[in-house]
């Protein structure tokens, strides 16, 4: 089967490259954020203090050095690179069901989906459970996430979708007006908070991961083990519904088997990582379009390298966001849309010059 066949010797070289570079500059981004922030710390001494807690089981003499890199930097760090690997591979999945480059979980709506549900358990989830009820309250964001992620992202599907074939156009559209609706019923939502509801409401409005724990890490990686699992049969359906529906129903896939998963799988990673560090925007618009230039657009190579490089991206450009203007600290999610916007931008005008005939 076509899907099937081996990467050939180029195929294989580039893949070989892309991977160890993709491989160092995770390690380097890696290191950029467990040492930068507010207060620098040298590369050894990070290295130390990381020996002291995973080997010697304590902190040592530099109990402050130690509860900085091990108490917030490291869950933060592992924090981001699940987001950015969850938000890189819905981007890439998203691509891959929609046949089309420009799709993405913030541009379509799936991103507003899932927050206007997330802004709904923070407004209302109190009035529904009761206050006695915090713990499912916070039990309940990650899935009512999910949900809102998996509507939104159906119903873009249903919407552009017609004869196996997506309109872009109508997909960007739909992607506004549910955007704008989401925007609207959040607005609301926000104008009857309370000063509590309406902080967490900011944090999720800007993106940012400095509410990292390794209570939001766990989730985030249960929500991660079903697109890892299926990362080998999701990629060789997508390569088969390349050549379009008819093509793969020849080739032995079922078509609607595999986009349905591949909703799911879209909605529980973006879903989750919308419950996790708010709206983030871009991961999966730029980290698909980077491993493209690298390796192709085979999905057997394109979803592993795009989840590594969009849990590079994040966990650098948060590195980024806590340094620039230190030691206040920028949200990572406009440092995120302030690169990805012009971006899009750049994607939108080349596919213009490529349609135009003159």
């Amino acid at each position: 089967m076509t899907c099937d066949l081996p990467l050939s010797g180029g195929q294989d070289k580039r893949a070989t490259l892309a991977l160890t570079v993709a491989v160092c500059a995770c390690l380097a981004a890696v290191a950029f954020g467990l040492c930068l922030g507010a207060t620098s710390i040298p590369p050894s001494r990070v290295t130390s203090a990381l020996w002291r807690e995973l080997v010697l089981g304590g902190p040592g003499a530099a109990e402050g050095e130690h509860f900085i890199v091990v108490g917030l930097r490291l869950p933060r760090v592992v924090l981001g690179l699940e987001i950015g690997a969850a938000l890189a591979l819905a981007g890439a999945m998203m691509q891959g069901l929609f046949r089309n480059p420009l799709a993405d979980p913030g541009l379509v709506g799936v991103t507003s989906g899932a927050g206007l549900a997330v802004a709904m358990t923070i407004v209302l989830g109190e009035q529904i459970w009761g206050g006695g009820a915090q713990w499912l309250h916070v039990a309940a964001l990650p899935a009512d996430a999910f949900l809102g992620g998996l509507a939104a992202t159906a119903f873009i599907y249903v919407l552009a979708t017609r004869g196996g074939r997506t309109s872009m156009t109508v997909m960007l559209l739909a992607g506004v007006a549910l955007s704008a609706f989401a925007g609207a019923a959040t607005a609301l939502l926000s104008y009857i908070s309370d000063d509590r509801q309406l902080r967490d409401l900011s944090f999720w409005f800007l993106g940012s991961l400095g509410g990292a724990s390794w209570g939001k890490a766990a989730i985030l990686a249960l929500a991660l083990t079903p697109a890892l699992l299926a990362m080998p049969w999701l990629a060789r359906g997508l390569n088969g519904l390349a050549f379009g529906e008819a093509e793969a129903f020849h080739l032995g896939l079922r078509a609607e088997v595999i986009k349905g998963a591949a909703i799911g799988l879209i909605a529980l990673a973006v879903g989750t990582s919308v419950a996790a560090a708010g709206a983030i925007g871009f991961i999966g618009l730029i980290a698909p379009h980077l491993v493209r230039l690298m390796a192709g657009p085979d999905h057997r190579v394109l979803l592993p390298l795009s989840a590594l490089c969009g849990a590079t991206l994040l966990v650098g450009a948060d590195a980024l966001a806590r340094t620039l203007l230190a030691p206040a600290e920028l949200p990572v999610g406009i440092l995120t849309a302030s690169i990805g916007a012009p971006f899009f931008l750049w994607l939108l005008l080349r596919d213009a010059k490529r349609s135009d005939p003159t």
